[in-house]
C-alpha cells in the first residue's frame, strides 16, 4: 500500500460515498444495502461448498445491487475498499478497531434504534483487558483457544476490544478466539459479521434473539469455515 493511500482518510471518503448514493433514498438504505451485500459477498465468498443458504444470498445480492441505477452501483466496490483500507490502516497503528460502529452513529442512524446503546471503544477496550485477565492464557494453556459468547453484540465491538487485548498480551486472536456472537438486529449482525471477518477473527454471527433462544440466520466467518470451528466445536 503506498504511503499516500495509506494517509488517506477512507472513513470520510467512504462517509460521502454513502451520502452521494442516498441522493433519492434514505441515508439508512443505502448504509444498510451496503453492509448487507458485503456480508453476502464475504459469506459466499468463502463458502468451501455452496451451502444451502449460497443461491438464496446470491439472489438477494443481486436483488440489492440492482436496485440502484448503474452509476451508482459502480460505487458500492469503492466503499467496500474504502472499509477495507481503514480497518487495515488502524489494525496496524493502534491495533484492531470499531469502525462500523461510530459510523452507524455518524450517520444518525442511532435515532431510528433508540433501545440500543453502543458501548464505546475505550471502555469496551479496558472492559476486554480486565475480563482477560490471567485466565485467559490458562484457558489457551489448557485447550489452546479462548472462547467468547457475546448476547447482544451490535457491531462487535466487545470481540474486536478482546482481539486488541490478545494482541497487546502476544496471544494470537486469529487462531487462539472462538467467537459466538447474537444480535436481534439484523443491522448489527452484518455489521459484527463484516468487521470480525475482515479482522480475521474466528466467529459464527447469529440472528436470533437471545432470551428466546430463537433463531433466523447464521453467519460464519471466513476463518471460522477455514479452521473448521464447526466440526471441532459445534455440536451440531
Amino acid at each position: 500500500m503506498s504511503k499516500k493511500l495509506d494517509k488517506q482518510d477512507h472513513l470520510a471518503i467512504l462517509t460521502e460515498l454513502i451520502k452521494k448514493v442516498a441522493h433519492n433514498r434514505s441515508v439508512s438504505r443505502v448504509f444498510t444495502d451496503f453492509l448487507e451485500m458485503f456480508a453476502i459477498t464475504i459469506a459466499n465468498s468463502s463458502s468451501i461448498l455452496q451451502d444451502s443458504k449460497w443461491n438464496e444470498r446470491e439472489k438477494r445480492y443481486l436483488e440489492l445491487i440492482h436496485s440502484y441505477g448503474e452509476k451508482h452501483r459502480k460505487l458500492f466496490p469503492d466503499m467496500f475498499a474504502h472499509l477495507v483500507l481503514e480497518m487495515n490502516k488502524r489494525a496496524t497503528s493502534t491495533g484492531p478497531e470499531d469502525v462500523l460502529g461510530p459510523l452507524y452513529f455518524e450517520l444518525g442512524l442511532s435515532n431510528k434504534f433508540k433501545a440500543q446503546v453502543f458501548i464505546p471503544q475505550h471502555l469496551s477496550d479496558f472492559m476486554a483487558q480486565i475480563s482477560l485477565g490471567a485466565k485467559g492464557q490458562e484457558s489457551i494453556d489448557e485447550r489452546g483457544y479462548i472462547t467468547m459468547a457475546e448476547p447482544a453484540c451490535g457491531s462487535g465491538v466487545m470481540v474486536i476490544s478482546m482481539c486488541k487485548a490478545m494482541q497487546n498480551n502476544n496471544l494470537n486472536y486469529n487462531t487462539q478466539l472462538l467467537v459466538s456472537a447474537t444480535d436481534i438486529d439484523i443491522v448489527c449482525v452484518h455489521m459484527a459479521y463484516v468487521q470480525l471477518s475482515l479482522y480475521g477473527v474466528p466467529a459464527v454471527v447469529i440472528h436470533g434473539n437471545t432470551l428466546t433462544l430463537e433463531e433466523w440466520s447464521k453467519w460464519y466467518t471466513p476463518l471460522y469455515t477455514l479452521h473448521r470451528w464447526k466440526g471441532r466445536y459445534e455440536n451440531n
